[in-house]
């Protein structure tokens, strides 16, 4: 059984920083496509950004140049960097393991808040 462990998330400053981290267990992680994804508040749940098993990168026109998604393999765990953050960053935010190309498994999300 895949699970998806989300941590890192809180309230900060608009301008600040954050590292989300996704533990996943139950699967060969290195195989698969991980995303970071988002859901604010009466919004739609949207991409943030996406790292293939090769290590490519795709992000969010949003995000680009202030967000940074890794992984570390041995860890089974990806990351999501978030730098100069915005209000509009507020969300909570979701890891998921792809299947198929597409979205599939999903973490319970962790809450990100940025407030002066």
């Amino acid at each position: 059984q895949v699970q998806l462990v989300e941590s890192g998330g809180g309230l900060v400053q608009p301008g600040g920083s954050l590292r989300l981290s996704c533990a996943v267990s139950g699967s060969i992680f290195r195989f698969y496509t991980m995303g970071w994804y988002r859901q604010a508040p009466g919004k739609q749940r949207e991409l943030v950004a996406e790292i293939t098993s090769i290590r490519s990168t795709n992000y969010a026109d949003s995000v680009k140049g202030r967000f940074t998604i890794s992984r570390e393999n041995a860890k089974n765990t990806v990351y999501l960097q978030m730098n100069d953050l915005k209000p509009e960053d507020t969300a909570v935010y979701y890891c998921t393991q792809y299947s198929d190309g597409s979205p599939g498994y999903w973490g319970q999300g962790t809450q990100v808040t940025v407030s002066s």
